[in-house]
């Protein structure tokens, strides 16, 4: 298996415009939607059809793990299905690496299937006849790949995910979690650039279940992968994700870092959801620093250096540690080994609580604006 050179600019899936809607009145009631505008409700109404995919629109780089984070009914398994075409869009574009799903021919899609998107549902779904090995190598045996080959594939996915140890054995004799990890070897097989990921992890026990999040995220990062990982869990999308993406009622409500959305929810829905979510580990220094210029003028002649340093991406509870230890009320912050900004014990407590500084983005050129 190859680690591709990850350029972070470039788009690997794209979803443009994308809308699905199910039902036997489907081509009727997008042309509605598209000449009307009616929404999710009224197309139920009208047309005894459900909205499932509400204009859709996102961008999956390379090398970063997308998640889409939603309810039960909020459209997230519908949306993964339309990245590889297990469902047609009614309305809009899906492409991968700049091709339109809807555009292929049968054999194209397998081969866009088979050699750039690998997909793990939750339920794992392993042959229950054939071995640990002879499941991880059975993607590659469709595509006709010649056994001592599709072996040694294998062998070192099983070795990724450490079940080398039960390559001969079968289904029956793991855990629920060494399934999963099966499901991911066979997905990795393939040495695909996209793993799609739908709830992988949520029939598993907690303790497992976050042990398999490191594990998943180290080794899509080790290979250098993309994925697009499906969970109802705002936690576990904080703990995988680079970005996340909210939806509700098939549409995407914000994208964002766990840090963006934490501190700047796009509404009254997304901030009920993250009410409750600790920001000692989300939050970072850049985003509730008060910057040097502003702290020095309000306190002149303060020598800055008697400060403990935090770095600019340290996030708050390595603040909370350095503050507790020192006889200081104040932190200062370093980019690049220079002081950009300062953190007070008032701009913690507002980090804690969900509130970034509301001069810690402003740029140095406009901050002179900002000074009282």
């Amino acid at each position: 298996m190859n680690t591709p050179t990850v350029d972070a600019n470039e788009v690997l899936v794209s979803c443009q415009s994308v809308w699905k809607i199910f039902g036997d009145n489907a081509g009727a009631a997008m042309k509605a939607v598209v000449e009307k505008g009616l929404t999710k409700k009224q197309i139920l109404q009208d047309y005894s059809c459900v909205v499932g995919v509400s204009d859709v629109n996102l961008d999956v780089r390379r090398g970063e793990i997308f998640c889409i984070m939603g309810l039960s009914g909020s459209g997230k398994s519908t949306l993964i299905r339309l990245l590889n075409k297990l469902i047609t869009p009614s309305a809009g574009k899906v492409m991968v690496k700049g091709r339109e799903l809807s555009a292929l021919s049968p054999a194209e899609l397998r081969a866009v299937r088979a050699k750039h998107i690998g997909m793990v549902f939750q339920s794992v779904a392993l042959l229950p006849n054939r071995t640990v090995l002879e499941n991880t190598a059975f993607g590659l045996e469709v595509q006709g790949i010649a056994k001592a080959e599709r072996i040694k594939v294998a062998e070192q996915a099983l070795a990724k995910v450490g079940l080398s140890d039960w390559a001969q054995r079968y289904p029956d004799e793991l855990s629920g979690g060494m399934q999963q990890r099966v499901g991911l070897a066979r997905a990795i097989t393939a040495d695909p650039e996209v793993i799609l990921m739908d709830e992988p992890f949520s029939a598993l026990d907690p303790l497992i279940r976050r042990q398999l999040q490191d594990e998943f995220r180290q080794l899509t990062k080790e290979l250098g992968k993309s994925a697009v990982f499906i969970t109802h869990d705002l936690e576990e999308a904080i703990r995988i994700g680079d970005r996340i993406a909210i939806m509700k009622d098939g549409m995407i409500i914000q994208v964002g870092t766990a840090e963006d959305i934490v501190l700047n929810p796009a509404d009254d829905y997304v901030a009920e959801f993250v009410a409750g979510i600790s920001r000692l580990h989300l939050v970072k220094a850049h985003s509730v620093m008060t910057p040097v210029a502003l702290y020095s003028a309000a306190h002149p002649g303060f020598d800055l250096g008697k400060l403990p340093k935090a770095e600019v991406d340290s996030d708050l509870d390595a603040i909370i540690g350095l503050a507790v230890a020192s006889e200081r009320d104040a932190v200062a912050v370093i980019d690049a080994g220079q002081i950009v900004g300062v953190i007070t014990l008032r701009d913690l407590l507002r980090g804690v609580q969900g509130e970034p500084n509301e001069f810690a983005q402003v740029p140095g050129a406009a901050l002179a604006g900002a000074l009282p």
